[in-house]
């Protein structure tokens, strides 16, 4: 296991690298580019600055969250070979394993809503397919482990069809390409915001399968039908038993990158929404302690 944290970038991330490098148990970054558009090819020169900075602070950067992909792939459009060859051409630049929308996608939500009123869950898991079938050699030759993050929250929404929320889904995208490079990032809060998904048995199955990259470990709790919030890490704070998350990963999926995810702004505390600093140290402090009381009982 390897804790990191994730970091937007000197210029759009108000925490330094030199506070994460002094958080316990902390050995490198969750990289995120989001400055480059979806389809862009990312520049090998930027890519390195970035990589080099974090080197510098004394951190590793061997995750980045990540490439996105552009909406022609998902929707199954003439161009999305185009787009599909700049995202292995961005893989080939970035020769390490690698949130959100930009804001000039955002702009164009209007536009994009209309074009996925065609698209159901069938034709969005076969561009899925389509997609992974075009990239994962390339991944592959480049020694990179491409890992999905799952729907959030784990149910369909605003009638977009939605292919990553549940076992089922999961299990389908896993054998799309049966390859270690098409693998998954667990986000125990996204996943567990539906009661119906038994996280612990996710990380175990999929560990087993060899298939568990990443994961995104942060509490939920449960106030009605698909009614949540996000809590605090703590077991205690939410609905989701951090510990039995924990010794999955121990147990089943050992070699994981694993982050603390979304934190609250406390101690006055301000900055980018969902990634403050303090709330998220405090997070990694308490997954640690499960990770080696685990470790010592276990031996």
């Amino acid at each position: 296991m390897k804790m990191t944290f994730r970091w937007y970038g000197s210029d759009d991330d108000p925490i330094p690298l030199q506070y994460i490098r002094q958080i316990p148990g902390v050995t490198g970054i969750m990289g995120a580019m989001d400055r480059f558009p979806a389809g862009q090819v990312w520049p090998q020169d930027d890519i390195a600055a970035y990589v080099d900075e974090v080197h510098a602070a004394g951190l590793e950067c061997e995750v980045i969250e990540s490439v996105n992909v552009h909406e022609d792939i998902k929707l199954g459009r003439d161009t999305r070979d185009t787009y599909i060859a700049n995202y292995c051409r961005t893989l080939e630049n970035s020769q390490f394993s690698l949130p959100g929308w930009e804001p000039e996608r955002l702009a164009q939500l209007d536009e994009v809503m209309e074009a996925y009123s065609t698209i159901d869950v069938e034709a969005m898991r076969e561009n899925y397919a389509y997609f992974l079938r075009g990239v994962v050699p390339t991944a592959e030759r480049v020694g990179i482990r491409l890992a999905v993050h799952p729907d959030d929250p784990a149910w369909p929404l605003f009638g977009l069809p939605r292919v990553c929320h549940s076992m089922e889904d999961l299990d389908a995208i896993v054998e799309m390409v049966d390859s270690p490079a098409n693998s998954l990032c667990v986000c125990t809060g996204s996943l567990g915001s539906d009661p119906a998904n038994d996280v612990p048995a996710i990380l175990t199955r999929f560990g087993d399968k060899g298939r568990v990259a990443a994961a995104h470990c942060r509490n939920v709790r449960h106030l009605g039908h698909r009614h949540f919030q996000e809590a605090a890490h703590l077991s205690a704070d939410g609905s989701l038993d951090m510990y039995a998350i924990m010794r999955a990963i121990h147990d089943h999926a050992p070699d994981a990158y694993i982050r603390p995810d979304h934190g609250r702004m406390i101690w006055g505390e301000t900055g980018r929404p969902g990634y403050p600093l303090y709330d998220r140290a405090l997070g990694i402090t308490y997954l640690n302690g499960l990770w080696e009381a685990i470790d010592k009982a276990t031996r």
